[in-house]
């Protein structure tokens, strides 16, 4: 027999490596400093600072920072598993995709579509992301019960949410907060991302939607395996849809719509409803309620409640430990005092470019900085105040600028190790990073191609 062939090392090795190649990088980058007016970096303040290597001991730290600094996410991914425990334990999940996929009928690929266009209008209104976690467990056992793979899975929330966050519309926490830095309004190239938005969601869900129709005929297509996971859903037991399990079913779609109606932010957006403000607090304590809830509707003891519940929060521990991990990159670069240097970097890399070379310059330095800093907030804060002021001088507008941002940092949070949905997401349904990679950087290459195409656009029409 030959040699075994190369296996990809798991999420957790990937990332670690990534620790230590950003430790030892701050050793080597010149470690700076912008001066800062209410958290916002000025242009042109940039200087040296003392250099601060991160050693051994940063490295080991890093993760059990990174685990601090995202307690909040890890908590609600496991209170999202505790939830999910309980409901797997009554038999409803298992009743209910039966009922599905038995009405659909062989219409099960219509789900596709659908459910992608929701996730899109959450993307791109709200940038509806981290909460995606809550919906793996739930809709990947579906598209396993319809014969399709674990990646289909996957693709229709993460590719369709993710569609929608690279073409924010209106979404607060990316296009809000460049917009407020770059001094435009939301309004401004609106009309532009919501032609981009269009077109990029129609394209990921014609791609899931050809993957899903390879699979479903010749499952040997498949990147992964059909059935590949442990998540699993056997059609051939017959679990009867009870009243008792359609009012838990009831009560778990209730509980999903409660979270995303309690994270959008719909005074931002302009929209008459009162706004709860709920974030991954409220979120944990939602899906803690709902699953005593179901609990004790369907006549479970407290110690049976307790017990379910915990074992389905370590069902997802792994993936609390990943979003840890990931967060630790970032920690480990703001300790070593390289991220202003590399933002520094971009600011000198873009002076004296023209109106096309300089929005598209933008676009190709945003995509290595969102890796380095995946939380597109958190990007926005420390950058758009550097990049659209550079922009005036370059004749772009700061719309434009604002557009350069979020499509470079949407499009990089598909597929990025750093971020914490895509690795947390590939644990759930057990489908390895080289594969996802494999799978996706068609799509990843077209959507590249398409903003270039986009923000040539907008600088013409500008």
């Amino acid at each position: 027999m030959g040699k075994s062939k190369f296996q990809m090392p798991t999420a957790y090795t990937i990332l670690f490596l990534l620790i230590i190649i950003v430790a030892i990088s701050t050793w080597f980058i010149p470690s700076g400093a912008y001066e800062y007016v209410d958290g916002v970096p000025t242009a042109g303040t940039y200087h040296a600072v003392e250099q601060n290597p991160q050693g051994v001991g940063a490295v080991l730290k890093a993760a059990f920072s990174g685990f601090y600094d995202a307690v909040d996410v890890c908590v609600f991914i496991l209170m999202v598993g505790g939830f999910l425990g309980v409901v797997m334990k009554t038999g409803a999940i298992d009743a209910g995709v039966s009922n599905v996929i038995q009405l659909l009928g062989g219409r099960e690929k219509w789900l596709i579509p659908i459910l992608m266009l929701l996730f899109g209008l959450g993307g791109t209104t709200y940038g509806m992301w981290e909460e995606t976690m809550a919906f793996y467990p739930l809709l990947i056992p579906v598209f396993l019960a319809a014969g399709y793979d674990a990646v289909v899975g996957i693709s229709v929330i993460l590719l369709g949410a993710g569609a929608g966050v690279i073409a924010s519309t209106v979404n607060p926490f990316a296009t809000g907060i460049a917009a407020g830095f770059a001094g435009v309004s939301l309004g401004e190239g609106i009309l532009l991302r919501i032609l981009q938005w269009i077109v990029f969601e129609g394209t990921a869900i014609w791609y899931v939607m050809a993957y899903a129709a390879r699979v479903k005929k010749n499952p040997s297509r498949s990147v992964v395996g059909v059935g590949a996971g442990k998540i699993h859903v056997a059609m051939d037991e017959s679990v009867p849809f009870t009243p008792r399990r359609k009012v838990i079913m009831a009560i778990f779609a209730l509980t999903f719509l409660v979270m995303i109606y309690g994270v959008i932010p719909f005074e931002d957006m302009g929209l008459p409803l009162p706004a709860l403000g709920w974030w991954f607090p409220e979120l944990s304590a939602l899906f803690l309620v709902g699953g005593i809830v179901i609990g004790l509707i369907d006549r479970m003891g407290e110690s049976e409640i307790a017990d379910t519940f915990v074992a389905g929060c370590a069902d997802l521990l792994g993936v609390a430990f990943i979003i840890g991990i990931s967060r630790g990159i970032t920690v480990l670069m703001n300790d070593g005092g390289i991220t202003d240097t590399v933002l520094h970097w971009g600011e000198n890399a873009l002076a004296g470019a023209g109106p096309i070379s300089f929005v598209l310059l933008v676009y190709l330095i945003y995509l290595p900085l969102t890796i380095l800093i995946p939380s597109s907030s958190g990007l926005a804060t420390l950058s758009v105040p550097i990049m659209a002021p550079l922009g005036k001088f370059a004749g772009v507008g700061g719309d434009l600028v604002v557009t350069a941002f979020q499509s470079a940092s949407g499009l990089v949070n598909i597929i990025t190790p750093t971020a914490a949905v895509v690795m947390g997401a590939l644990a759930l349904g057990h489908v390895p990073y080289d594969k996802w990679v494999k799978y996706i950087w068609k799509l990843i290459l077209c959507f590249l191609l398409l903003t270039l195409g986009f923000l040539m656009v907008g600088v013409w029409l500008s």
